[in-house]
This record gives structure tokens, C-alpha cells and sequence, in this order.
């Protein structure tokens, strides 16, 4: 994504291809009204268009050719989503018909937007900060109704006024702290006790917003969930069962799955991607071998694992051993075929595993609502919270970190001069410089402080004509 010039009005197709009831095709920029009156005929001739008000008229071609019927918005700026002058020509949606309308438009002046740069010139223009441009992509790729929820919140700017008052009473401090160096005599009225204290609540509310990043990495992305076990412990059943379809091949031959196989379902508004493996054990043949070695691989990504456990077989060695060694994970110990004569109890797996423990039948749908909430309860490690200061991107969490660990470097500064054996020189230079830090880790967020690389990366996720 190169460099774009704001002073280009940009063109884009901004409804996905395909046949449809309407297609939009949509201009910004000083000349959006002008390149407009000379590709569209309204159906009543008006000297002036009033702003944000739809004219029917039809788009003609170089020599007078009807293109196509359409509906016409001019919006004046700087009442638009870009701050500009915005014209949105409605058309019948149809590849022909909508690169026609764009190439009328590129022929008269305008330029192919870039990915993204409609929302790039929002944010340029101080209509929206960074995090409600971040937010935009988050509603388009939101997969369940709790993600949609978050991502408009973060729309509508929740989280980036959170983020503003936050940096704003760090500027405040930092201001202060700026004064006692400026001003040494000035210096005694600036006691390091406030400033601690000043700290805390700001760092309670940065670890508050960090720990909300768990919960709203897996709003975003979704859980993988990965059912392992032995063969023939039924992990192709409880994959069907959990879909509620007959994705996998389940036999009574041993060693059936081979690969991995992998379906998406939503659970208590979590996106939940069910990854079915290969059964561990000891190994007949090479395919065997190579699909243990990718159901290993599997485990080792995986969010959450479902051990399925044959409960009308007693656990062996191979079960004992790699219950051991996922020991640390979130994971649920399942034991399958409830349906069946037990031979494995709960309380011996309970003594293998630090795992909770299920019982369920795959083939009978026994016990499958309890291990659904209980897959949700474990991957969120306690119930859903939803809010629109949510942190549901990997960038903000890193930042976020960043900031805390600064002020927590200020705040130890400060506790070790409060100590009765330290020495009187205070270092204000030192716990400035970590404010400092401070600052501009929460001004990466929200876009105070960004470099273009950083912004071309992130809007040229978009799609073109948002």
C-alpha cells in the first residue's frame, strides 16, 4: 500500500461482487460532486442538489447511453464518513453494470481507492480514532452476536474515550513530574507518595483491560478445541455429535481418521473450531505415525483439548502418559460410551489428570450439554463479560503491556525512594521517562502517535471501497 494522496478523490465498488438487488459505488473528495453531474441525469433536472437527500436518475455513458437506473446521494462535508464531500450512487448489482459506473467515474478524475482508505481518511480527519477503525473490520469479520456485540462498542468509541482519559491523566502526571525538573524549587510540593498513589488506580484499570484480552482474543478468533485419545475411544462420534451432523467417518476399524478434520461451531457465543486427530498410540504403519505426529502438533496449538477416554475399557499406559503430559493445559478428561457397561470410573481418571472429568455417550447424546458448558466455562476460565472496552487485538494487548510495565518501573522508583534507608535524591528523570513511555504506548493505540508502516498494515486489511 502506497503512500495516497489526500487531495485525490478516491473512487470504489463498496458492495462485494456478485448479483444482487443494489450495488454502491462510492466517491470522496473535493471533486466527488462535480465528476457526479457528469456521469448522472436526474429524472427531475435541478440546478442545486441538497445535501444527504437520494435523486432517481440514470448514469449515461460518453455518448449519452444509458448505463443503468440508480439512486444518487450527495453529502456535504463535513458531514460524511471521510469528512469530505461523499457521493454513494446505488445501482443494480452486477459485475458489468458496477465496473462500469467505477470506470466512468476513473475516466472523469477520480482515483481507485486503496484498501481501506475511505476509513484511513475518517481517521486522518479526526472523525474516528484508531481503535473505532479497527473496530470497523472487527463488525464485518464478527462471527457471532457477542463478537458483534464488542466490536460496536468498540465503534462507537468505548474503548478509544477509555484509553483517551486514561492518557490523559498520565499527561497530567507527567506534567507535574516535568515541573519539579524544570523547576527544583518547585520540586518538595510534588510528594512521591501522591504519585505512587496516583498510579495504582490507572494500573488497575490497564491490568483490567489487559486480562479482558483472553476473553476477547477468543471472541475474535474462536477456540480450537482438539479431541485426542486413544483409537477407538470414540473421538469421530463426538465430533458428529458436537456438530450435529455426520462430518467423520466412524467405523469400528481402528485408526479410521488418519488426518486432521476440523468443522466451526458457535457455543455460548464463542466461534468454536473442532479439530478431530488421529488417535495416539502406538503406531502400525507410517501413515499411522505421520498422523500422530500432526495430532501432537495439533495439541501443542490448541486452546482447549477434549481426552476422550473409552469408558468400557479400563485406562492404560499410553492414557496415564498423556494425561501427564498435558498436564498445564485447559482440558476436560471425557469418558465416552456411557451408554455402555462401565469399566473406567471417574474417580480413576480423576486420579490421573488435574483435568475435570465428564461422562457422555456420543452415540446416545448423554452428557454432551454438560460437556458444551463445560467447554465454554474452561476456555474463558469463568463467564463471559461482555464490554465495549474489551480488548479483542493481539496490537492493543501488546501495548497495553507496554504501559504497565512502564508504570509499574515508575511506581518501583518511587516505592524504593519511600523506603527509610533511601537515599533523598528522588530520580525524576528516570520515572519521567517511563510516564513518557507510558504515553506513547497508549498513543500507539489509539493512533496519537503512529508511524505510516504501522497504518498501511493495518488498512490495507481492509477491503477496497471501506
Amino acid at each position: 500500500m502506497t503512500q495516497p494522496d489526500p487531495a485525490d478523490t478516491i473512487a470504489a465498488i463498496s458492495t462485494p461482487s456478485g448479483e444482487a438487488g443494489i450495488g454502491i459505488v462510492r466517491l470522496s473528495g473535493s471533486r466527488a460532486r462535480e465528476i457526479a453531474r457528469e456521469i448522472f441525469r436526474p429524472r427531475r433536472p435541478r440546478r442545486q442538489w441538497r445535501s444527504h437527500q437520494l435523486y432517481l436518475g440514470e448514469i449515461v455513458g460518453p455518448q449519452g447511453e444509458i448505463i443503468d437506473e440508480v439512486l444518487l446521494t450527495w453529502m456535504r462535508a463535513p458531514h460524511t464518513y471521510t469528512r469530505e464531500d461523499v457521493v454513494e450512487i446505488n445501482c443494480h448489482s452486477g459485475y458489468r453494470v458496477l465496473e462500469r459506473l467505477l470506470s466512468l467515474a476513473l475516466e472523469r478524475g477520480a482515483r481507485l481507492a486503496q484498501p481501506g482508505e475511505f476509513t484511513l481518511r475518517a481517521f486522518l480527519s479526526g472523525r474516528v480514532d484508531l481503535t473505532q477503525s479497527e473496530a470497523v473490520l472487527e463488525v464485518i469479520r464478527a462471527r457471532s452476536e457477542a463478537a458483534l456485540q464488542v466490536a460496536a462498542g468498540h465503534l462507537q468509541g468505548g474503548l478509544g474515550r477509555g484509553l483517551a482519559r486514561l492518557r490523559e491523566d498520565l499527561l497530567d502526571l507527567l506534567a507535574r513530574v516535568e515541573a519539579a525538573l524544570d523547576f527544583p524549587e518547585e520540586a518538595e510540593k510534588l510528594a512521591p507518595a501522591f504519585l505512587e498513589e496516583a498510579l495504582a488506580p490507572r494500573m488497575e484499570t490497564l491490568a483490567r483491560l489487559t486480562a479482558s484480552y483472553r476473553q476477547g482474543r477468543l471472541l475474535r478468533e474462536g477456540l480450537l478445541a482438539v479431541i485426542a485419545g486413544r483409537t477407538n475411544a470414540g473421538k469421530s462420534s463426538l465430533l458428529n455429535r458436537l456438530l450435529n451432523l455426520d462430518r467423520a467417518i466412524v467405523t469400528e476399524i481402528p485408526g479410521t481418521t488418519r488426518d486432521l478434520i476440523e468443522e466451526t461451531i458457535i457455543l455460548g457465543s464463542i466461534p468454536v473450531r473442532l479439530s478431530d486427530t488421529a488417535g495416539l498410540g502406538p503406531a502400525r504403519d507410517r501413515l499411522e505415525e505421520l498422523g500422530m505426529k500432526r495430532t501432537r502438533e495439533r495439541l501443542a496449538q490448541a486452546d482447549l483439548v477434549l481426552y476422550l477416554l473409552d469408558g468400557s475399557l479400563p485406562m492404560d499406559a499410553a492414557d496415564r502418559q498423556a494425561l501427564r503430559e498435558m498436564s498445564g493445559r485447559r482440558g476436560l478428561a471425557v469418558i465416552n460410551k456411557a451408554d455402555l457397561p462401565r469399566t473406567l470410573g471417574e474417580t480413576e481418571v480423576q486420579a490421573a489428570t488435574s483435568f475435570p472429568v465428564l461422562s457422555v455417550s456420543a452415540l446416545t447424546g448423554q452428557g454432551i450439554e454438560a460437556l458444551k458448558e463445560a467447554m465454554i466455562a474452561q476456555a474463558l476460565g469463568g463467564s463471559l463479560r461482555l464490554s465495549g472496552e474489551m480488548v479483542t487485538l493481539a496490537r492493543h494487548h501488546r501495548h497495553l503491556e507496554g504501559c504497565l510495565g512502564c508504570l509499574a518501573r515508575a511506581r518501583e522508583l518511587l516505592a524504593v525512594y519511600l523506603l527509610p534507608q533511601s537515599p533523598q535524591a528522588l530520580p525524576w528523570e528516570l520515572v519521567g521517562l517511563e510516564l513518557q513511555e507510558a504515553i506513547r504506548e497508549l498513543g500507539e493505540i489509539t493512533g496519537q502517535e503512529m508511524g505510516d508502516e504501522v497504518l498501511e498494515r493495518i488498512f490495507g486489511e481492509f477491503c477496497l471501497g471501506k
